[in-house]
C-alpha cells in the first residue's frame, strides 16, 4: 500500500469521525477540515442545515475528499498521477531539430515506411511538434518532393514521396 493511500485512508476517516462531531452540535467540521469553509461554517451555524445536510454528507464525503486531496496536489504542483506539473525544459532535455535535419529525419521516416508519412508519424519519429512537421512537410510539397492524398483506409492526411515508393 503507498503512502498516498494512506494519507487518503486517514483523510475518509478523520472526515467521518468529525462529521460524527455533529452528535455534539458541531455540524460541519468534516467540511471545513475538507476546504469547503463557507459551506462548513454555514453547516456550523445551523447544525448541519437541521441536520438533513449532515446526513446527505455521509455519501458524498468521498467525492469532497477527493476533490480536495486533487485542489492540493494542483496547489503543490503535482498531478493526479504524481507527476510534478510546470517543470522548466531544459536544453538538455529537448534537442530541436533545424528545418534541413527535420525534412532528412521525416524522409527518413517515409522511406521506412513505404514511401509515405503522416504528421502523427513524423511527430513521433522526430520528437518535433506538430505545427514544425506540417510545416516541413507542407514545405517539401511546395517544392514538389511531396504530394498529398488521403490514406484509403484510415482517411488520415498523407504525404506521399514519389520517389520512394
Amino acid at each position: 500500500m503507498t503512502v498516498e493511500n494512506n494519507q487518503h485512508k486517514d483523510r475518509v476517516l478523520v472526515s467521518y469521525i468529525l462529521s460524527a462531531a455533529w452528535f455534539f452540535g458541531l455540524g460541519g467540521l468534516h467540511r471545513l477540515y475538507n476546504g469547503k469553509i463557507g459551506t462548513g461554517l454555514l453547516w456550523l451555524v445551523t447544525g448541519g442545515v437541521f441536520g438533513i445536510g449532515q446526513f446527505v454528507d455521509l455519501f458524498l464525503l468521498p467525492g469532497m475528499i477527493d476533490e480536495y486531496e486533487q485542489q492540493l496536489r494542483l496547489k503543490a504542483g503535482v498531478s493526479p498521477l504524481g507527476v510534478p506539473l510546470n517543470q522548466p525544459v531544459t536544453t538538455s532535455q529537448v534537442q530541436r531539430l533545424t528545418e534541413s535535419q527535420l525534412m532528412v529525419k521525416l524522409i527518413e521516416v517515409a522511406e521506412s515506411r513505404g514511401g509515405s508519412v503522416t504528421v502523427t508519424q513524423g511527430v513521433k519519429a522526430t520528437g518535433a511538434s506538430f505545427a514544425e512537421v506540417e510545416a516541413a512537410l507542407t514545405q517539401m510539397f511546395k517544392s514538389g518532393y511531396v504530394k498529398i492524398d488521403n490514406d484509403p483506409i484510415s482517411g488520415a492526411v498523407t504525404y506521399y514521396f514519389h520517389e520512394l515508393t
